[in-house]
């Protein structure tokens, strides 16, 4: 008895917007793609152009994203630019009718993230957020855990991450309102809230009530140096450099997110800690190299028990590129048009009212 032979999939041409630290991660996936031609670069630096392009073979290389776009033939793009550039760009993919994914943040506040959601609807086109750090091996495992039902019922989590110096480029887009849309909880902060609200299964968040500070970037204190050679001299530090939340969620669970560029703590710390009816669990990285640990509190047969559960290899970017591919590639491109993300950036945006009024807000599903 002979198999039919699989059928190849048909190779899509791919593209990359912006070629910094993010970008390059998403040019590296596509080449490393049997099932992808790299066809077009774009980005204003030139050297990055030359260098990217030369080692990896790409055809067209472009300062002006718009050209790419009309010229490129392109299938597919990703987006890896200052926040507020995601939502004209994606728009304008898409309805060129290329699929797009774009780093996180989605935009720079829900009301630019829901024209994006939009422009995919009406061009019937993937639109996908790279939230890499969900494809971390050790939330992989964890969620295993959860999905099995040894915590039972969850009710309540805790997440962060903190920063003992971490601001990334003082006095660039980073630290500017308008083109970031906020500070740590805008980008680090936004990582665990996906990571967390992953692992729990996806229930809506009904209520924020969230505080921001600034007491390290105003005063020019906890830059880390990333994004330095972009920084323009006495650019004022207009978001916060830590942000705290506490978020009720559907069903009656609660959960606590902090995040900070720059804090007096030992060392740099992410977690995520869920707690069940029938077991806890965490997730921790950060300080020395390799320093990451997961376990599992429960009982087994009535006795108190602590599990360690096996870790796979961390997917990173190139496991968000492969699943937006895989999006790509599916059958119904209607059910990936981005409102997952656009949930995480209303939780946002109502974290960010919530600090303003000095009360809570609730989100309307």
């Amino acid at each position: 008895m002979t198999t039919a032979p699989q059928e190849t999939p048909r190779r899509l041409r791919a593209g990359v917007i912006g070629l910094g630290w993010a970008g390059q991660q998403h040019v590296a996936a596509y080449a490393a793609d049997p099932t992808v031609d790299l066809v077009a670069l774009s980005a204003m630096e030139e050297h990055l152009l030359a260098r990217f392009g030369d080692e990896h073979e790409v055809p067209g290389r472009y300062r002006d994203w718009q050209q790419m776009l009309s010229e490129a033939e392109l299938d597919v793009v990703s987006i890896a630019t200052p926040t507020f550039l995601h939502a004209s760009m994606a728009a304008a993919a898409l309805e060129a009718g290329v699929h797009v994914i774009t780093e996180k943040p989605m935009a720079q506040n829900a009301e630019a993230a829901a024209g994006m959601v939009e422009a995919a609807r009406r061009a019937g086109r993937v639109l996908d957020v790279s939230f890499n750090h969900r494809q971390r091996g050790d939330v992989t495992a964890l969620k295993d855990v959860v999905d099995s039902g040894v915590l039972g019922k969850l009710y309540y989590a805790k997440t962060g991450w903190i920063r003992r110096h971490g601001i990334p480029g003082l006095g660039t887009w980073f630290t500017k309102a308008e083109s970031s849309g906020g500070g740590a909880m805008m980008d680090i902060g936004i990582h665990m809230l996906d990571m967390t609200l992953h692992l729990l299964g996806e229930p809506a968040v009904t209520a924020a009530s969230a505080s921001t500070h600034a007491e390290f970037g105003p005063l020019g204190r906890g830059g880390s140096g990333f994004g330095i050679s972009q920084a323009e001299e006495g650019a004022p530090f207009e978001v916060e450099d830590l942000a705290t939340a506490f978020l009720r969620l559907d069903g009656g669970g609660t959960l606590l997110l902090e995040s900070s560029w720059a804090q007096w703590i030992p060392e740099d710390l992410c977690y995520v800690t869920l707690y069940g009816a029938d077991g806890g669990a965490t997730i921790e990285w950060g300080g020395a190299p390799g320093n990451q640990t997961i376990t599992v509190w429960t009982e087994v047969a009535g006795i108190p028990a602590e599990l360690q559960p096996v870790v796979g290899e961390d997917g990173r970017h190139a496991a968000a590129v492969a699943g937006f591919l895989r999006k790509v590639r599916s059958d119904d491109w209607t059910a990936h048009d981005g409102s997952l993300a656009l949930r995480r950036a209303e939780v946002i945006d109502a974290c960010y009212a919530s600090a303003k009024a000095g009360a809570e807000v609730r989100i309307e599903g």
